[in-house]
């Protein structure tokens, strides 16, 4: 599966993940459930049609292929994650506590989301390239969205006005390698622990 995705679609995404189109959403409904259910690879474009009570054509008029169906269901709930990401963390204080309960907001929600982390668990080897060799977009795409949030504190906090570019895709970087590889120095189910390595490790690279 190859996915043609840019980072204008995926800002898109996070601003507005809902479309306005009611047969659209029932089809991108019914597609979350099938994948959740029976993983990318076993499921079809017939599959999705008869969960959402449409002919397949109705899906090839909206979404041309299933590669499309596919980026269109992962772009809608990224941009629902990033709101729930930001209604989280928007009432803290500071930006360095926002980064710290962000991480930890960030690995709980993708291990329990029941795509993301169902798909990690379900099929792993076709999800893993579109976290890694060809997640560039995605990777972007992230960074461009915690980049965003790091200038605006910049600003309302009157630090220095330098590039938030490099802290944040390093930022992003760690967070996705910790969901490819739990295995690693903090438990990812004790969100304490989850909790003091983005307060040790991840908070000073605001000031770096």
């Amino acid at each position: 599966m190859r996915t043609d995705t840019d980072d204008s679609e995926l800002a898109r995404a996070i601003a507005q993940p809902e479309t306005e189109d009611r047969t659209a959403r029932r089809i991108l409904d019914a597609a979350l459930e099938q994948f959740t259910l029976l993983g990318l690879r076993r499921s079809s474009v017939d599959d999705v049609a008869k969960r959402a009570g449409v002919s397949r054509v109705t899906v090839f008029r909206r979404f041309q292929t299933k590669d499309k169906l596919v980026e269109a269901t992962l772009l809608r709930e990224l941009g629902r994650f990033f709101q729930r990401l930001d209604a989280a963390v928007a009432a803290l204080p500071t930006m360095e506590e926002r980064v710290v309960e962000g991480f930890v907001v960030a690995l709980r929600h993708t291990r329990a989301h029941p795509l993301f982390g169902g798909l990690l668990r379900l099929e792993p080897d076709v999800v893993l390239p579109y976290l890694t060799v060809q997640g560039g977009s995605s990777l972007s795409a992230t960074a461009a969205y915690l980049t965003g949030h790091l200038r605006r504190a910049q600003q309302a906090e009157g630090r220095p006005d330098e590039d938030p570019g490099p802290v944040a895709e390093l930022m992003v970087r760690v967070a996705v390698s910790f969901l490819l590889n739990p295995a690693g120095c903090i438990a990812m189910d004790d969100e304490e622990q989850a909790r003091a390595f983005a307060r040790r490790y991840l908070a000073p690279l605001l000031n770096a």
